[in-house]
């Protein structure tokens, strides 16, 4: 097969340059040659972002485009071709973007793609990562896993298969801020001692509804996915799910059980997500974990995960500082507090934000296991922080302790209830 052996071949020039310490254009002949080949599946505005990161801060070229409306994909497609244009590449030929319920399976077709990252509604997640991993490419599929249980069982037992052969990672990139990772590393070293309690949350403003006017319902949903459970998941999974797998990765396990409550109060006229959840978590070693997510308003408030322990306290926020207070003091320099930097700060390389480069490390790291051959799996993760989620909405929807146990061996599965046929005229 062609595109395996091309990998192959990516694989055995990497460790030749390693060796001969030549620079990998060199070792190649041209940059074009040695460049990994994407495609998109899902040409959302975040599926654009992470491929444009990707493509800034690694030797690749985007090759290929599928969604289901061809109106989603042309407006990825100006972004991504300016992105190849920078780079020195071609804009994405006409030939290889494709629409309709068969879009990701010809880009999973075409032999010229190396590695796809998938960004479709979550519900779609589990059958084109299969399908994926099945044709052979290399695969970073954006979170949650899954809006279900049946979804998250799927991606597990896919991961069984990769042995090695691919780098197949999933979209948590919190995981590779630079202040969260020496957090987390301090953290598990003990410098707040023994855990007792973490508290996680996740305030957002509402998502805002795309025009629905003229389109069948299956469309008007999917074109607000985010509004609707059996599609998304729910803010618990879009969102609250960031915090979740902050806490999984620290304390380096999953929940026990929960307990929960939540509604639809203050919800928008379409959608049947609810706007918020308050979950309490039993983790191993008694650890206790609460959990709030809301999305509603107009206000976006503060994303944080703040662990509580017997030495201090260590907390993480999206903007509002990196730091542990206590016996082992530490800051990561990204500023506290205040809305606009001041100039001396801007001097100095300051920043509000902690994940400034997340998106940037994530995708190195998963371009760079594709060209050195040491491929990551993290669909076990992945599935787990996923299903940590579905644990605290599913108590959160029945207002009752439900246990891991509970929610995993029901393998309860969510139809979308979609009439995808529609789409093929």
């Amino acid at each position: 097969m062609k595109s395996l052996n091309r990998r192959k071949f990516i694989k055995n020039t990497a460790t030749i340059s390693s060796l001969t310490l030549l620079a990998p254009s060199v070792a190649f002949g041209s940059k074009a040659n040695s460049a990994i080949r994407l495609g998109i599946i899902g040409c959302g505005n975040r599926g654009t972002s992470v491929l444009r990161s990707m493509s800034k801060y690694t030797n690749t070229s985007i090759i290929a485009m599928g969604d289901l409306f061809r109106d989603r994909l042309e407006a990825s497609k100006k972004i991504l071709d300016e992105q190849n244009k920078t780079k020195g590449f071609l804009k994405i030929a006409q030939s290889a973007t494709y629409t309709g319920t068969k879009s990701y399976e010809q880009v999973l077709d075409n032999k010229d793609v190396d590695a796809v990252l998938i960004s479709t509604p979550a519900y779609a997640h589990p059958e084109i990562l299969e399908a994926a991993i099945d044709a052979g490419k290399h695969v970073y599929c954006e979170k949650p896993a899954a809006t279900d249980v049946d979804g998250c069982k799927r991606i597990l037992k896919v991961s069984k298969t990769v042995n090695d052969k691919l780098s197949v990672v999933m979209g948590f990139q919190i995981r590779y801020a630079t202040p969260y990772v020496e957090m987390a590393k301090r953290i598990q070293r003990g410098d707040i001692g023994e855990i007792i309690s973490v508290q996680l949350y996740y305030f957002s403003s509402e998502v805002p509804l795309k025009p629905i006017d003229g389109m069948s319902f299956d469309e008007a949903r999917i074109r607000n996915h985010f509004h609707f459970n059996e599609l998304s998941g729910g803010i618990l999974l879009d969102q609250g799910i960031h915090m979740i797998d902050v806490c999984n990765w620290i304390l380096q396990s999953k929940p026990l059980h929960a307990i929960g409550l939540g509604g639809q109060k203050g919800c928008l006229e379409f959608g049947n997500t609810w706007t918020n959840y308050q979950v309490i978590y039993k983790y191993p070693n008694d650890v206790n974990v609460t959990v709030q997510s809301t999305q509603v308003g107009q206000s976006f408030g503060d994303v944080c995960a703040r662990f509580v322990g017997t030495k201090g306290i260590a907390e993480a926020h999206y903007t509002g500082g990196v730091f542990i207070k206590g016996e082992n003091e530490w800051d990561s320099g990204i500023v506290k507090s205040g809305d606009l930097l001041t100039p001396e700060q801007i001097a100095t390389g300051s920043s509000l934000s902690s994940l400034d480069d997340a998106d940037k490390n994530k995708g190195k790291s998963f371009i760079e296991s594709i060209e050195t051959g040491s491929y990551l799996n993290q669909l076990q993760s992945g599935s787990e922080s996923t299903l940590s989620a579905v644990l605290g909405r599913e108590a959160a929807i029945r207002q009752e302790l439900v246990t891991w146990d509970e929610i995993y061996f029901s393998s309860k599965k969510i139809d979308p209830q979609l009439n995808l046929n529609q789409f093929n005229k």
